[in-house]
């Protein structure tokens, strides 16, 4: 006698062993990070929840974010998008002032705004997918991945790190007449600048420490070369479209410049684009706290980087100067003498500032961006002293 398997069993055997199939496929030799049909990594969103918050944590948390929010940000001043969260659970958040005054639109959970050097944890990001997947490695001379590429010695992680010793493009640019401020500068455009000009190393490479936004936009270039995507597709491909985070894109300035929320000085006069606003990977991406949340996230997950390489990423790389504050690979930290690491990434260009606070013993984010200028946004270090042990006193104030 011949049993028949029920349809709908049937249909649950083929869904089941295709979606096995697919999520082996999908893996790396590792097993460790996913790739797409075109061998590019995939950012997957944390699948585990982390544990629920009690009412009464959420409570006791709350006020005191809550109070400290009334005290620094002004509703009638002030332009702010901000979060805090534990366990990717929101705890408190709240949204003021003008996405853009001309039209009186308001600031909303939705509203993408300029996240200025945060935009370096996200390129930071998409490299070490690259270095996981063995796309490229850390060690690899930048010289075998960009063409004519001008300082022999500079590496993958020297340029994460900051450590190539490569001037500021912004400042050599300017200087000498080296590029018509008439025309928008692009990333490939400063290669054949340091090339053409000869820009000299401002030091050694991998000798000391110099925070320098010129690194970060040969990382983007780095990820085109390796990809065979433009940046922005990467970036939307590697981890924005996969994550969900739906309000969050790089600036072009050629399509999105009017259409945009623009940046305001203290005094809320609006502040235009220049030519420096077509490079990427240092800077230009939009994003709102929530995707950004949903980003911090899923860098918990265990398929996000290799043990080995994640440990990497935490670690400071400059030690040639006594001081509590060091940078990792895409962020920045402050290393006490006792107690967590603090890790975080500030920004500020033209009028946006941005803080993004990762706690990462305690699992809490705390994000914030602002349009109008303010150095109240780096003063937010201060509410990592509710979750833990972070000895940061009221009269702290943040930089870039």
């Amino acid at each position: 006698m011949t049993h028949r398997i029920p349809r709908y069993i049937a249909l649950f055997i083929t869904t089941t062993l295709l979606f096995t199939s697919c999520t082996k496929q999908e893996k790396t030799d590792d097993g460790v990070l996913k790739v797409n049909k075109n061998g590019i990594p995939v950012m997957q969103p944390l699948q585990e929840e982390m544990p629920k918050l009690t009412t009464s944590f959420i409570n006791d948390k709350k006020y005191g974010v809550s109070r400290y929010f009334e005290k620094t940000w002004s509703e009638k001043n002030d332009n702010v998008a901000f979060l805090v969260a534990k366990n990717g659970q929101i705890i408190y958040e709240n949204y003021m002032g003008y996405a853009n005054k001309r039209t009186d639109e308001k600031i909303t959970k939705d509203t993408p705004l300029h996240i200025a050097s945060v935009s370096k944890v996200l390129t930071s990001t998409a490299v070490l997918m690259l270095v996981d997947t063995k796309k490229i490695t850390l060690n690899q001379k930048v010289t075998t991945i960009i063409k004519n590429f001008p300082y022999p010695d500079v590496t993958i992680q020297t340029l994460l790190n900051h450590r190539s010793g490569m001037k500021n493009y912004a400042y050599f640019t300017y200087e000498n007449g080296n590029w018509d401020k008439k025309e928008t500068l692009t990333n490939e455009d400063i290669v054949k600048v340091m090339v053409e000009k000869q820009i000299p190393l401002e030091s050694k490479t991998d000798t000391r420490f110099s925070y320098c936004n010129t690194n970060y936009a040969m990382l983007a270039l780095v990820i085109e070369k390796v990809t065979g995507l433009k940046y922005p597709e990467a970036m939307k491909e590697m981890i924005f479209d996969p994550l969900g985070m739906t309000n969050t894109f790089v600036f072009d300035i050629t399509k999105d410049r009017g259409n945009v929320a623009p940046s305001y000085k203290g005094n809320n006069v609006e502040i235009g684009v220049d030519y420096l606003d077509g490079i990427y990977g240092d800077k230009n991406i939009y994003s709102t706290p929530r995707d950004l949340l949903k980003f911090d996230k899923a860098r918990y997950a265990p398929f996000f980087l290799n043990t080995d390489l994640l440990k990497k990423v935490y670690k400071g790389y400059s030690y040639e100067s006594k001081g509590l504050r060091n940078y990792g690979l895409g962020v920045r930290m402050i290393e006490f003498e006792k107690g967590e690491p603090f890790y975080y990434h500030n920004g500020w260009w033209h009028g946006n500032t941005s803080s993004f606070i990762t706690l990462r013993k305690e699992k809490v984010s705390i994000i914030v961006l602002s349009n109008k200028f303010t150095k109240k946004t780096y003063q937010t270090k201060k509410l990592a002293s509710l979750f833990g042990d972070y000895p940061f006193k009221l009269d702290d104030d943040g930089e870039e």
